[in-house]
């Protein structure tokens, strides 16, 4: 038997199966999609089975060394989906299967070197070899690199490369009492004996260490003596909330009814669905009475959210409803914590997954429906290579599984809505909160009068009077800024020097919890200034300002205001979006945050909501600053008034004027979905266009201009005269951690251009770093 392997290497020269002869004693067990260990040149390395056959072009084959997997890691629909990718995707098909499964299963690799005769080498090298003659590359082997270097040259000492996997299950030692008739002389035995009785017999392991504090030789003895055994079970890793699970059953209101029954009755179609509910119309209790109905036909749902701070809410309330038989596969979990929920999935243990972009490749068999909340979001875009959006892959797979998909959104993308209102996707509308409560008043504020009126703080009067007000009412308050760090840049008021990063094109922003300066681009850190280093001057200004100089601010104007602040800085540690989100709910006046507090979150005592600098990311150099603009103050200010309580939103803006803003007050998305229609069509961007955008990248900037512009002349030439080509140019940061980049944008309508781009990435990623995006989210 031949089984045709793809092995575990991102390189374009081996995107493709090599034949390997497999074993009699593996060919009862070896199936496609199974992991395996192979031999490559000097290292045994893992692949992908993708076919076995009888028989090979080739001669002479290396055998399959081991199999990894006895249950493929792939099914046969996760490897027809990469092949499919793959083809919009100039990236190796391996990079994609890899996308798909947990890190657990993805392989490392050590050098090692193994002596053939130990006694021709000097002592102190022999002395790190082991009883099997191996040692592993280290530093401790610095010393001896010449030494080395002769012996292989001689072929005495001969290196290979041994595949580390980082998958590890977890496992438990039970003691279990089975005679408790013999008599026992030993106090610590007897004690045993005692401790198990009082347990039913059964009890951890370490637990009877712990608590009778007592060596492992005792139960080794018991053990002998036929009085207890140990049990050696596998157990998941738990994961730990703060929310409790909570099965709060609402009563559909008309327009859920309504919506609900459309889909219902499509549940066994490959339909797409576009569910426009505004801020608090209950779209989550639809989302659940539905995937309700699809686990009473024994078939599986995925429910993907944007961020991982909405994770914990949304188990809880999965959880809740469906007990356990809900998995969680999000960025926020462990290596192992991720692989045993993946094996939950893949064991057929769990019928539910919740999670973020990559829960999309969830290894279920028998899907019955995929939905997508706050389908808007950008972050369902992976950015590394393999690129792909979320959206894509479920359109995949509700063709291949013949199921719907629900996008869900208070603000649809203008792409989502556009093909909504062409029937491309069905429309479907709730127009009203789902408790009746009334969408938040909101006032704008002319910032630029702010000042005029002598006003130079960072927050308006107008705002300032209703956090008192709603401080004096024991109500909450929520503040958006987009901006992390205190001051966006450091200036010499004496000769005007900015102190930039070094390695970016790009200032350095100050965090003054540790008194630093950082780069947000490649993340160079060094320590504040108090002089300037052109002029020496020490009239240093700290100017803009971000969430940690507001939430300085507010410490001061609020003194006795318990101020929660969420954003990149203050989330590193594991669980500390849930953490922060619990002690503001529990114990919080104001949440500041950046737009990771924008989306989904619900606390019944907010009744305030303020967004600072409206307007900061209109001047992005992005064709889509205005869509996201609009969609950030919108979604943030529907956190307000969702309960009994009145909500009032403030929109701080120099910008008064603009449609984003007005459209956004007015909670008006169809007059924002007009405007933006008519910018976007004179523009000629999505979704009158398709967009590929194409970085070139390279240490020299001239090389990249110059490679940039070779790949436009071909882009030109192979194209009709219909498609738009625009650059090479250089961004607004052209250069990133000593990478100068440039970029091309490729414009068109009808054309296929899958082939033209992967022969451009195979010509040239050989000469220059370059990276090719279908439909970018930033441009």
């Amino acid at each position: 038997m031949i089984a045709s392997i793809l092995v575990d290497i991102k390189a374009h020269a081996v995107d493709k199966t090599f034949d390997y002869s497999v074993k009699k004693e593996f060919e009862n067990v070896i199936e496609i999609g199974q992991r395996v260990l192979v031999p490559f040149g000097v290292r045994n390395i893992t692949g992908f089975v993708m076919n076995l056959k009888e028989t090979s072009e080739f001669k002479k084959l290396k055998e399959i060394t081991e199999i990894l997997d006895i249950i493929p890691a792939l099914s046969q629909e996760l490897i027809e989906l990469g092949k499919e990718i793959s083809i919009s995707n100039v990236v190796p098909l391996v990079s994609i299967y890899q996308a798909m499964l947990p890190r657990a299963l993805k392989a490392k690799y050590e050098k090692v070197f193994t002596v053939v005769d130990k006694t021709l080498l000097s002592e102190e090298l022999s002395l790190n070899f082991n009883t099997n003659n191996e040692t592993k590359n280290s530093t401790k082997l610095e010393a001896f690199l010449y030494e080395i270097k002769k012996n292989i040259t001689s072929k005495n000492i001969i290196v290979s490369y041994q595949a580390k996997h980082l998958s590890k299950e977890k496992y438990i030692k039970k003691i279990i009492l089975i005679d408790d008739t013999l008599v026992l002389r030993g106090q610590k035995q007897r004690a045993v004996v005692e401790y198990l009785e009082k347990h039913n017999k059964v009890a951890l392991k370490s637990d009877i260490l712990n608590d009778l504090n007592i060596s492992a030789q005792t139960l080794t003895s018991l053990i002998k003596k036929n009085v207890v055994k140990e049990d050696i079970i596998e157990v998941y890793r738990q994961i730990n909330s703060i929310y409790k699970p909570s099965n709060k059953r609402v009563v559909l209101n008309d327009e859920q009814v309504n919506v609900y029954n459309e889909i219902k009755e499509s549940l066994n179609k490959e339909n797409v669905f576009l569910l426009k509910g505004v801020t608090g119309s209950g779209k989550t209790e639809v989302y659940l009475n539905i995937i309700e109905d699809v686990l009473k036909t024994n078939k599986e749902a995925i429910m993907l959210v944007p961020e991982i701070s909405l994770t914990p809410m949304m188990v809880s309330r999965f959880k809740g409803r469906f007990k356990e038989n809900v998995a969680l596969l999000h960025s926020g979990l462990s290596i192992g914590e991720k692989y045993d929920e993946w094996r939950k999935i893949k064991r057929k243990e769990v019928s539910v997954v919740v999670g973020a972009r990559s829960a999309i490749f969830a290894p279920f068999e028998n899907l019955g429906i995929i939905i997508i909340d706050e389908e808007h979001s950008e972050t369902y875009k992976q950015m590394d290579n393999p690129k792909y959006h979320a959206l894509d892959i479920a359109l995949l797979r509700s063709k291949y599984h013949k199921i719907p998909i629900v996008l869900g959104s208070a603000t649809p993308s203008i792409v989502s809505y556009a093909k909504s209102l062409k029937g491309l996707y069905k429309l479907l509308t709730i127009n009203e909160r789902a408790n009746k409560t009334k969408l938040p008043e909101v006032h704008l504020v002319d910032m630029a009068k702010e000042f005029r009126n002598g006003n130079r703080n960072i927050l308006s009067k107008k705002l300032e009077d209703l956090i008192v007000d709603r401080l004096d009412k024991n109500e909450q308050i929520m503040l958006l800024l987009n901006r992390r760090g205190h001051s966006t840049f450091v200036i010499c008021r004496s000769c005007g020097e900015v102190i930039m990063c070094p390695n970016c094109d790009i200032s350095l922003t100050y965090h003054e919890n540790n008194d630093s300066l950082v780069c947000h681009y490649c993340g160079h850190k060094e320590n504040s200034v108090s002089k300037c280093p052109n002029c020496n001057s020490q009239h240093i200004r700290y100017m803009g300002i971000g969430t940690e100089k507001v939430e300085e601010y507010l410490q001061n104007r609020f003194t006795t205001a318990k101020i929660v602040r969420m954003d990149m800085d203050t989330t590193t540690k594991k669980g500390a979006h849930e953490k922060l989100l619990y002690d503001f709910e529990m114990n919080g006046d104001i949440l500041l945050g950046t737009q990771m507090i924008s989306k989904g979150l619900d606390f019944e005592r907010v009744t305030l909501v303020g967004v600072l600098a409206a307007d900061m990311s209109l001047s992005l150099p992005d064709y889509q600053a205005i869509e996201k603009t609009f969609q950030l103050i919108t979604q943030v200010s529907g956190r307000a008034g969702r309960h009994e309580l009145e909500g009032e939103v403030v929109i701080q803006t120099y910008n008064v004027d603009h449609y984003a803003i007005s459209t956004a007050k007015n909670h008006d998305y169809e007059a924002f979905y007009q405007e933006e229609m008519l910018v976007r069509k004179i523009a000629g961007y999505s979704p009158y266009y398709n967009l590929v955008q194409i970085i070139v990248s390279d240490k020299d900037v001239k090389k990249v201009l110059k490679e940039g512009s070779r790949i436009v002349l071909k882009l030109r030439k192979n194209l009709s005269n219909e498609a738009v080509v625009l650059g090479p140019v250089l961004p607004k940061i052209a250069r990133i951690n000593n990478i100068y980049r440039a970029q091309i944008i490729l414009k068109y309508r009808f054309e296929k251009v899958d082939e033209l781009l992967r022969e451009i990435y195979e010509e040239y990623n050989e000469l220059i770093a370059i990276g090719i995006d279908k439909n970018p989210n930033l441009l």
